[in-house]
C-alpha cells in the first residue's frame, strides 16, 4: 500500500468498513480486514501511579516482524487540559504500516494534576518503554517521540529535557534511554509566552493554573530552555497561520537549533491552522518525515 492511500485512509476512516456496490471489498475495506492478522494490540497497560490514577499505555505491533521493531511513541494533543489517546489512534497508521511497533501514551491533564505533571508522565512512559523493551521487542536504539499540539510539546520535552532536570525522579526504574528523533506536529516551544500578553491562551493558563512559582515552571517545561548540542534531530510540522499555537514558536525552535548545530527541519504549511491540513499538504508532511527518519533513525 502507497503513502497515498495510508493517508486516505487515516482521512476516510467510514471506508474501512463498508464493502463496494457490487458485494466485493474495496481494496481498502479489505487491508481493513486483514488488520487483525498483522498486527496485534495490548490496550491499557499501567505505567506508573500518581494523584490516584493509574496512567495507562496501549501497545501496538506489527505480527510480521522479526527482531526489535522501531518504536513511535505518541503523545495526545488537548491543550495539557483535554484529549485522550484512543481519539488519536489514526495517527498510529503510517508508523505501523512501516512495520514499526507504536505505544500510545495517556498522561495526567490539568483537572488531576497542574503543570509539569503531563511533563514527568511522558518521560515516565519513555522509561517505561525503555525497561519492557525485551518483553515487547521495543528496539531502543530507535525511539522516535511525537505528538500534536500540547502533545508535540511534550514529544519535545520528552527527547530534549535532560536526567539534571530532575523531572523524572518519580519514574520508576532507572533506565537512561535516549530517543532516536523528535516528531513535533506544531508543539508549544515557550509556554510562558501563552500566560499573558497576546499569544495568552487558555489552555496554557488553566494548565499552569495559579501557582505561585507558574512562571518558574513554564520555563522549566518549555523546550526553547533545553537546546543544546547533542540533541535528538527534530522535525516540525507548523501551519503559519496557526491560530492555537502561534507558529512563531516553530520558528525560534528552529532558529536555536540551528544554531546549537542539531540536525532539524521545519516544514511550514502555507496558510496551515492548527492541524486538519489539506491532503497535498499532509502528504508532503508525512514524505518529510519519512525521508528525515530514514536519514537518522533507520539509516
Amino acid at each position: 500500500m502507497n503513502i497515498t492511500l495510508r493517508l486516505s485512509v487515516i482521512s476516510l476512516l467510514a471506508l474501512l468498513a463498508f464493502p463496494s456496490a457490487n458485494g466485493q471489498l474495496s481494496d481498502t475495506a479489505s487491508w481493513a480486514a486483514n488488520l487483525q492478522n498483522d498486527f496485534r494490540v495490548i490496550p491499557d497497560i499501567t505505567y506508573r501511579r500518581a494523584n490516584g490514577v493509574e496512567l495507562k499505555i496501549d501497545v501496538y505491533q506489527s505480527r510480521n516482524t522479526d527482531g526489535p521493531a522501531p518504536t513511535f511513541i505518541y503523545y495526545h494533543g488537548g491543550g495539557w487540559v483535554g484529549g485522550s489517546k484512543e481519539a488519536n489512534v489514526l495517527r498510529l497508521i503510517p508508523y505501523l504500516e512501516q512495520g514499526w511497533a507504536a505505544v500510545n501514551v495517556q498522561y495526567r491533564l490539568g483537572n488531576v494534576a497542574l503543570a509539569p505533571a503531563a511533563v514527568e508522565d511522558s518521560l515516565c512512559a519513555l522509561r517505561w518503554v525503555a525497561r519492557n523493551s525485551e518483553q515487547y521487542g521495543f528496539d531502543t536504539e530507535r525511539l522516535v517521540v511525537s505528538g500534536n499540539s500540547a502533545g508535540g510539546h511534550l514529544a519535545l520535552t520528552t527527547g530534549m529535557i535532560s536526567s539534571e532536570a530532575g523531572l523524572d525522579r518519580q519514574c520508576l526504574g532507572n533506565e537512561t534511554p535516549e530517543v532516536a528523533a523528535i516528531v513535533n506536529w506544531y508543539g508549544i516551544t515557550d509556554v510562558g509566552d501563552l500566560l499573558n500578553g497576546v499569544n495568552q491562551k487558555n489552555y496554557a493558563v488553566r494548565w499552569l493554573g495559579s501557582q505561585s512559582d507558574m512562571y518558574e515552571i513554564a520555563e522549566r517545561v518549555s523546550p526553547l530552555k533545553y537546546i543544546r548540542e547533542n540533541l535528538p534531530p527534530i522535525i516540525t510540522i507548523h501551519g503559519d497561520a496557526d491560530p492555537v499555537v502561534p507558529y512563531e514558536h516553530a520558528v525560534q525552535l528552529h532558529q536555536g537549533l540551528d544554531r546549537a548545530e542539531v540536525s532539524n527541519e521545519l516544514i511550514t504549511i502555507p496558510n496551515g491552522l492548527h492541524g486538519g491540513f489539506p491532503a497535498d499538504a499532509m502528504l508532503r508532511a508525512y514524505g518529510s518525515i519519512f525521508s528525515f527518519l530514514d536519514s537518522y533513525v533507520n539509516n
